[in-house]
């Protein structure tokens, strides 16, 4: 590991992280290999997007829309891993008075959990030198600022070499760094994309600000997948951990009502039952909308196709939405059937049976085709009390035991 040196703040020009001797080129078989450490924060739905845990000397960028709850999400993770090692948490927004009050709302005191308000990023670097922190937490990355770079704080040359410092002080320490930053009216995090290329993980976080869910995505990361998601309750107590989202994600929804289907999606490793939402309505337009909210809108046009080439439904003058209810983006083909019979069922005014799930993927010629991950689905619909579920008849051969009536189909117009 490379020694820190202390920042000159008389001459930051002068300034500069110890260099490593040059390498010489060796065989990748020589390359000492061993699974990188990971440091559990104790929040399962962080450690869930991570892939594990923090990685040593990782750089994580945690991005969102301003009062979405980033702040408070980076506090219960640094309490969370201020257990027997110290954190140093530095806020270019609010005083260590402010951050108290805060900590004191969602029980977050730790002796171990250290502040520094603080902008200048040769201070915040002499700060970790000296309390040599287990983690680091930058809120947000927007404040800082070069002393060596003359150019106001935000800018995006002080953002994109700021950023880069960061990144040189944590893998010349081995200190894990959180960097929060703003997200633009575009949905773009604020600054240069180069920001997103030299950290090791994004994290997006996700919600509408008047209602109680959020979501933690992660859009890269090189020690796990990109495809975990993390589901939280925003409370007056801070943020808690949804266990079951499948639970959350159909608790509003109305029974018997046209247009209603449950499917079973799957983010990563976890299967969540969500309902598919449409809405067929006549329109005297020359073209009918075609609006889709959380699924695929290419997919969404394909099937639409396929419904009146195969099943005959005239759709062609109706205005056609389809929605994944709860704001939850509902990804992979699985999603064709749901997304078909709430369709149908919004244009016939038939509701759906209300104790069934539908999985499925179409084809061009109305067949159902298999999909993937059937037994997570299948144990996730039978976990929360549903009766049957509708599913290609190709994954039932894979299916030895369920708890729950399979119904095979091998086309649309049998699925009808």
């Amino acid at each position: 590991m490379e020694e820190l040196q202390t920042p000159n703040l008389k001459h930051p020009n002068k300034f500069q992280i110890q260099n490593s001797k040059p390498q010489s080129p060796i065989a990748i078989t020589q390359v000492d290999f061993k699974d990188e450490a990971r440091q559990a924060t104790s929040i399962a739905e962080v450690d869930r997007v991570l892939g594990g845990g923090v990685v040593g000397g990782s750089v994580v960028l945690v991005s969102g829309e301003p009062g979405i709850g980033k702040s408070t999400m980076m506090l219960q993770i640094a309490e969370a891993l201020s257990g027997s090692e110290k954190v140093l948490y530095v806020s270019g927004e609010e005083s260590a008075r402010q951050i108290r009050l805060r900590a004191e709302r969602l029980g977050t005191l730790s002796k171990n959990l250290m502040l520094l308000p603080e902008t200048n990023l040769f201070a915040i670097e002499k700060a970790i030198a000296e309390v040599k922190p287990k983690f680091a937490v930058i809120d947000s990355i927007q404040t800082i600022f070069r002393e060596d770079i003359a150019s106001a704080p935000g800018s995006v040359s002080q953002v994109r070499e700021s950023a880069a410092y960061l990144v040189r002080i944590a893998k010349s320490t081995g200190i894990p760094i959180f960097i929060v930053g703003h997200v633009t009216k575009e949905g773009n995090i604020a600054g240069p994309r180069l920001l997103e290329h030299i950290v090791d993980t994004v994290l997006y976080f996700e919600g509408e600000q008047h209602k109680q869910y959020r979501i933690l995505r992660v859009t890269k990361n090189r020690f796990g997948s990109t495809n975990e998601v993390g589901i939280f309750e925003m409370k007056d107590k801070g943020l808690v951990e949804v266990l079951n989202p499948s639970e959350v994600f159909l608790s509003e929804r109305t029974a018997d009502s046209p247009g209603s289907v449950v499917t079973a999606a799957i983010e990563g490793t976890r299967p969540m039952l969500i309902e598919i939402q449409a809405l067929v309505a006549p329109t005297k337009m020359a073209y009918p909308a075609r609006k889709v909210t959380g699924v695929d809108y290419n997919r969404t046009a394909m099937i639409i196709a396929v419904l009146e080439r195969h099943i005959g439904l005239k759709l062609s003058t109706q205005d056609i939405y389809v929605n994944a209810a709860g704001g939850v983006v509902a990804e992979g083909t699985a999603m064709d059937l749901p997304i078909a019979l709430a369709i149908a069922s919004s244009l016939k005014n038939k509701p759906v049976d209300t104790d069934t799930v539908v999985v499925g993927e179409i084809g061009l010629a109305g067949e159902v085709r298999s999909v993937s991950q059937i037994e997570q689905r299948v144990n996730e619909a039978a976990k929360l009390g549903f009766k049957r579920i509708i599913l290609p008849k190709s994954n039932v051969q894979e299916l030895t035991k369920a708890k729950i009536k399979l119904v095979g189909i091998s086309s649309v117009k049998e699925a009808l």
